[in-house]
């Protein structure tokens, strides 16, 4: 009977003492996680801001709550995480740009007021810090690879004949390779907005690019890229600049919504198209349109450009004869 006093009063020591030791663990600890992800940050800051991705991690259960707090467009997010072992804390989101066009995102969390369970968890089996780390990486890995294919998708839209009104347009003719294409079409409507700035000329319609020339396999071509104007703008003989006037015509239509390097994959569609319905391409320039503002736009998924390749009048009217 003395010998389970003993034991008991030991017992209770060694408790006081272990209860003591945790008392004094520090109540706080804080996880950082960082990966580059190459996308734009407004694209990158989107995709984590978005309302139904909130609970974007595996280390908290359904029962603990997540909630944004404040919200820096494209710079930061602050939210608060509370749970049974966690009081208080914080989680924030920092994103940089980098020259190269890609984010570095850093994941932040600033755990405060541990509780007295969970620090005694920690003393007797560890604490774990590194299971939280190994979650952030796995989480950041995961919206990186979420990033990067939200980016990639894109469709091909084969829309058919259609009437193109035609009209006046601000010009500039130029050879480009298929590699620096986009890089020239921006130079050039740079160039055409300049002068139509400096000469009162008002755009009336979507810049678009009308081809001399393309080269289907390697890409490159001979186009003029194009301003649509309202009316016919006269210039000085030695104007880099132009205005030409595009007829009305019926043209197949193809529209790519997505990333502009699926451009030869939409034309191939746009061929196809008219070899099934046995049309023919008229003498007329095939051309691009584009809808939205691709530099406007950091996600390439919502680029809209829009194909057109006239067809002869004759084949159209034999397509659309009646049957007998």
């Amino acid at each position: 009977m003395k010998f389970l006093k003993h034991l008991l009063f030991l017992l209770l020591i060694a408790f006081i003492g272990m209860a003591f030791y945790v008392a004094v663990q520090p109540n706080s600890f804080t996880i950082s996680e960082s990966i580059t992800i190459k996308a734009p940050k407004t694209v990158v800051f989107k995709a984590v801001d978005s309302p139904t991705e909130n609970d974007r991690s595996s280390f908290w259960k359904s029962s603990e709550t997540l909630q944004t707090e404040e919200t820096h467009p494209t710079d930061s997010i602050i939210q608060t995480y509370k749970s049974g072992r966690i009081k208080a804390s914080n989680l924030k989101w920092a994103f940089d740009s980098n020259p190269d066009g890609s984010t570095n995102v850093t994941r932040t969390l600033f755990a405060d007021r541990l509780s007295f369970m969970t620090k005694a968890k920690f003393v007797l089996f560890g604490d774990n810090v590194e299971e939280l780390t190994n979650q952030f990486k796995t989480d950041l890995e995961n919206l990186d690879k979420e990033v990067v294919e939200s980016m990639s998708v894109y469709s091909i839209t084969v829309d058919g004949v259609t009437d193109y009104g035609g009209g006046f347009y601000m010009y500039k003719t130029i050879s480009s390779t298929g590699n620096n294409k986009n890089a020239t079409m921006a130079k050039q409507w740079k160039e055409i907005s300049s002068f139509m700035d400096g000469h009162n000329v008002t755009a009336s319609g979507r810049p678009m690019s009308i081809y001399i020339e393309m080269d289907t396999e390697n890409g490159n071509v001979i186009m003029s890229n194009a301003i649509p104007v309202s009316e016919n703008v006269l210039v000085a003989e030695n104007s880099n600049v132009l205005c030409g006037f595009m007829e009305r015509t019926r043209a197949v239509k193809v529209t790519l919504k997505g990333n502009s390097s699926h451009i030869m994959e939409a034309w191939a569609a746009a061929r196809k198209h008219l070899q099934d319905q046995n049309l023919e391409a008229s003498e007329m320039s095939p051309f691009e349109v584009y809808k939205n503002d691709h530099a406007s736009l950091p996600n390439p998924a919502d680029w809209i450009t829009e194909i057109y390749i006239p067809i002869k009048e004759k084949e159209l009217e034999m397509e659309n004869t009646p049957t007998l």
